[in-house]
């Protein structure tokens, strides 16, 4: 699971002039200068120009307000200040617009019939339309906050759910260390108690296994390849332990290396079936393994010709239990184990997950 940041929370400028509260306020001005035109006497375009002007003023003042001043009275709420301020700046705004566009030598706005009529009816309508267009921008305002916040929530949670499927999850990767480690340790202890001449080669390969096993158990994920690095490395120790009674094979695809599965997937698979299954039998057995991908799927198989379901118990181990849930952890429940008796004898247990790419 990714985290995305939320975006920041625009202020100054950027919040003034945001392109959002500019279409808003151009959109009702324009409208505003479509209807005024049509009764103006210097005809629409002037009144179109008069009205944007005279919005933009106010989406100013809405601005300034809603940053300045920082603090404010307690018996003052600040969407009050921006209303209030923006109806008290229309007269103002218009008065300064009707003064720019008076021409050079002509008479004031004001000394005109027509033009002081114009006046007052887009200053009376700025002042009752005004204010409601500051509360729609408030409202509108309010509920992208909203939004922002409850995305901002979204994301802390999903953050947060992720860091714990993480600590659950490196928590039964630590169970397997200790899990592996103590089985291979009895084994190393078996062959000193029977004085075999094999015993001090074997601690050297395990001495060997280990310092490239043990640094990947701390890893979130690792790949096919390396997993079957691991198992190779295993099998070839359990082999040089029991030479008579163990044999393997692996057939590997090659487009499957890549895939990304949980530290000790398929050397959990392969240390149950030699616990549970070659070592209970006393001619001991073959263990085949076949890892294949399927298009989006891998199917790892994993069966041996040992002592089987009846002999090993229903259980096989806290093996499988852990590595069951590591992959609920990993890919939900798109991931799927099954265990079964294999004929004559032997435990067939064939894992299918998600073909993901390469780790990196």
């Amino acid at each position: 699971m990714i985290a995305t940041a939320v975006p920041p929370k625009p202020s100054g400028l950027a919040l003034m002039f945001g392109w959002g509260r500019l279409r808003f306020t151009l959109s009702i001005s324009i409208a505003l200068g479509l209807l005024l035109g049509l009764h103006w006497n210097s005809g629409p375009l002037s009144a179109l120009i008069r009205t944007v002007l005279l919005g933009l003023c106010a989406m100013l003042v809405f601005g300034v307000f809603e940053q300045w001043p920082k603090r404010l009275p307690r018996w003052i709420a600040r969407w009050v200040l921006q209303v209030v301020g923006v109806a008290v700046a229309i007269p103002p705004s218009t008065a300064i617009i009707y003064w720019l566009s008076t021409k050079t030598g002509e008479p004031a706005f004001y000394l005109v019939k027509d033009r002081m009529e114009g006046f007052g009816a887009l200053c009376g309508l700025g002042v009752l339309l005004a204010p409601w267009m500051a509360l729609g921008a408030l409202v509108r305002q309010k509920e992208a906050l909203a939004r922002h916040q409850a995305l901002a929530f979204d994301l802390e949670r999903s953050e947060l759910e992720r860091q714990a499927l993480d600590a659950r999850l490196r928590l039964l990767q630590a169970q397997v260390a200790p899990h592996f480690l103590f089985n291979t340790l009895a084994n190393v202890q078996a062959l000193v108690d029977t004085g075999s001449e094999q015993a001090s080669a074997v601690l050297r390969s395990l001495i060997a296994y280990l310092r490239a096993a043990v640094p990947r158990l701390n890893e979130a994920a690792t790949t096919l390849g390396q997993e079957l690095e691991l198992v190779r490395a295993y099998l070839e120790l359990m082999h040089m332990r029991m030479p008579d009674r163990l044999q393997f094979a692996l057939h590997v695809d090659e487009a499957a290396l890549t895939l990304r599965c949980p530290p000790m997937t398929l050397l959990t698979l392969v240390e149950n079936a030699v616990r549970h299954g070659i070592d209970p039998s006393e001619d001991g057995g073959r263990i085949e393994i076949h890892v294949q991908r399927r298009g989006e799927r891998c199917v790892i198989l994993v069966s041996d010709t040992g002592a089987g379901l009846g002999q090993a118990g229903n259980g096989l181990g806290t093996g499988l239990a852990t590595l069951r849930e590591r992959l609920r952890l990993t890919f939900g429940g798109d991931a799927h184990l099954r265990v079964s008796a294999q004929q004559p004898r032997g435990v067939r247990a064939e894992l299918d997950i998600p073909a993901r790419g390469a780790a990196t």
